[in-house]
């Protein structure tokens, strides 16, 4: 048995299945488009799939024991994958940040379970920092009701990452409140945050830890936010322009030029960081807050995904739908190559 890297072709899963050959894993690659999966295998000496979403997918699984999907936009593409995975029994994981497919995945938990298969969504950047400071804080401040995060530090975007940032284009910003998911304004909040490397001012977004933050903690309200190098008052402006945002004629155009981009060289990733920076508050208005510093986001990706299908694959993991820290822990994140989580702080 092996596991396979779907949508190896592209900017984020080429990475895993270089960082994976690199540590002696011999995942097979697959995708549809063979004149780009074929000539990564063959350079990396691995074997390989052709095939679609819309095939029967599981005839490709037969000898395959867990999948780690990096086909975008997951919106379109977690659905078929997830269901075949739960057919053929066998794990799944990806690198989705999309609060809609983190909660659609979640509903079939006891699916998973009963079929004997871990569903673990957001095994990279998006949200594996972010949910286990998320953890750790809970563990910090017992009782906690509101949850915060922010990061900041992408070295720039994949075509993958930008072709979903604008599906979400004219949706608006999403936060959890009382419990329950709400769509709130564009930049609905606005706030500084002190950084490992300085005070950022930050805007919340519709980020995946809105949805499973949640069920990692259990605290009630969370706001994520990033630090976007934009002004607030830009970047809020877009509720003006939502309707337009979703016509079909602008998201083509939007795309076509997503396509174009190639994400960050090597040299970009080696020469960025990210950073993570958490708080939690409860009734009495106690604090704790944490951060941590990480690689460039997608440099932790594939370190986060070759670590965590091993983890999946040793059995140690129970069936059913997890986040990050309820799979792995809330240290999973530490055992990450370049990750420091800095001090507590209380107040």
């Amino acid at each position: 048995m092996t596991w396979m890297v779907y949508g190896a072709n592209g900017y984020t899963g080429t990475l895993i299945a270089e960082l994976a050959a690199r540590r002696g894993e011999r995942p097979v690659l697959a995708g549809r488009a063979a004149e780009k999966v074929v000539p990564l295998a063959q350079r990396l000496g691995l074997p390989y799939r052709i095939f679609g979403l819309d095939e029967r997918v599981t005839d490709h699984l037969a000898d395959i024991d867990a999948v780690a999907h990096c086909a975008g936009p997951f919106s379109a593409t977690a659905a078929p994958m997830v269901q075949a995975c739960l057919d053929a029994k066998v794990h799944y994981l990806d690198i989705t940040g999309e609060i809609d497919v983190f909660e659609q995945i979640a509903r079939r938990s006891a699916e998973a379970e009963a079929a004997g298969i871990v569903l673990l969504p957001g095994a990279g950047f998006d949200v594996v920092p972010t949910d286990c400071l998320a953890a750790m804080l809970a563990a910090d401040l017992p009782g906690a009701t509101h949850l915060e995060l922010a990061f900041a530090g992408m070295a720039s975007a994949s075509a993958g990452t930008l072709r979903t940032a604008v599906e979400s284009l004219g949706q608006g910003g999403r936060a959890r409140i009382d419990g329950k998911i709400r769509e709130v304004s564009p930049g609905w909040r606005v706030r500084s945050v002190d950084f490992p490397g300085k005070r950022r001012e930050v805007i919340s977004i519709p980020w995946g830890d809105v949805s499973t933050a949640y069920r990692s903690t259990g605290i009630p309200n969370i706001v994520v936010y990033a630090a976007l190098g934009v002004p607030a008052p830009l970047f809020r402006a877009q509720r003006y322009v939502q309707p337009l945002l979703r016509t079909d004629l602008v998201r083509k155009g939007l795309t076509a030029l997503a396509n174009r981009v190639s994400g960050p060289d090597e040299a970009a990733r080696a020469g960025a960081r990210s950073e993570v920076w958490g708080q939690v508050r409860d009734a009495d208005g106690r604090t704790v807050s944490r951060t941590l510093i990480a690689p460039e986001g997608y440099e932790l990706t594939a370190d986060a995904v070759v670590r965590a299908v091993q983890r999946v694959r040793s059995g140690e993991v129970p069936g059913g739908a997890h986040t990050p820290s309820s799979a792995l822990g809330a240290s999973f994140v530490r055992s990450l190559t370049g990750v420091e989580v800095q001090d507590v702080q209380v107040r």
